[in-house]
């Protein structure tokens, strides 16, 4: 059974088509304020945490100056997962001002998007300390950015559920009517995907929609928006034949009693679709020679 929790993934594949997009998107024709500086002039900048974080993003933030300026020097001081506390130093920049500055917002808003996802994930994995359950990211990702917030999940504490479409069968209400039944849905999936080991899962609104996934023998079944007792009695009734992921309408208020009914996973949309941007800023000295 093929799992996006696996180690394998590389989520840096997409890293330098993701920062060049960026990038692009940004100085366009060319940075006509940075114009106003010197060639010739060189700066020393920092990179100062606003409030406490998880550090996320160093990949994408050295990607950013290096497309820009492969001389420009990074020295960081803290490592991708480290809890950073508010008005600390994170790493300091060395070369030219004008590539500095036009680097600036780029860079800043990889490290604060993927840091604030980061940290959203620790919240979601320090609730959840001495439970068997653990959380799970979903789609809902920002265009462009998937394997990066995906990366920020897993940097934060939490796992990952499948990629995208192609790397897991997600069974919904649409597709068992379009088949006609969870059972046809799940041997459908079988004889197109068995020989390639995928993980096959089927999302259930109710006891009688999971007694069926459990008589197809589906790996994995999602229970979606199901209150604590059914959830309790879903637990029961699947004697540990799947896994159980509870979804929907789950927050960090509620996300503790969820686990407590026993189920196996419990995915959060909210990890990489809510995002609040980590405050960072970058102070920088101008160097004359």
């Amino acid at each position: 059974m093929n799992s996006s929790n696996h180690h394998d993934i590389d989520y840096y594949r997409d890293l330098s088509q993701q920062v060049q997009f960026a990038l692009q998107e940004d100085i366009g024709n060319g940075d006509l304020t940075a114009e106003l500086i010197g060639a010739e002039v060189k700066a020393q900048a920092t990179i100062i945490c606003r409030e406490r974080a998880i550090l996320c993003g160093q990949a994408w933030f050295d990607e950013t100056f290096r497309q820009l300026d492969k001389q420009v020097s990074i020295d960081w001081h803290n490592n991708d997962g480290d809890q950073i506390e508010a008005d600390q130093t994170i790493c300091t920049l060395h070369g030219y001002a004008r590539h500095l500055l036009t680097a600036e917002r780029t860079a800043l808003n990889f490290l604060q998007t993927l840091s604030g996802t980061a940290t959203t994930a620790n919240r979601y994995a320090i609730a959840l300390e001495g439970l068997h359950t653990r959380v799970l990211d979903t789609r809902k990702t920002l265009p462009g950015l998937r394997l990066a917030q995906k990366y920020a999940v897993m940097i934060g504490g939490c796992r990952n559920h499948r990629i995208g479409l192609y790397d897991a069968i997600l069974i919904k209400e649409n597709h068992i009517s379009a088949c006609g039944s969870i059972l046809q849905a799940v041997n459908t999936a079988r004889l197109n995907h068995g020989v390639e080991n995928i993980l096959i899962e089927v999302e259930v609104e109710n006891l009688e929609q999971l007694q069926e996934a459990l008589n197809a023998g589906v790996d994995r079944i999602l229970l979606d928006n199901m209150d604590e007792d059914s959830l309790h009695e879903a637990v029961a009734l699947n004697a540990n034949r799947a896994e159980l992921e509870a979804s929907g309408n789950i927050s960090l208020n509620n996300i503790r009693n969820i686990a407590e009914t026993g189920v196996d996973y419990i995915s959060i949309g909210a990890l990489t679709k809510h995002v609040r941007a980590i405050d960072l800023s970058m102070r920088n000295e101008f160097i004359t020679e």
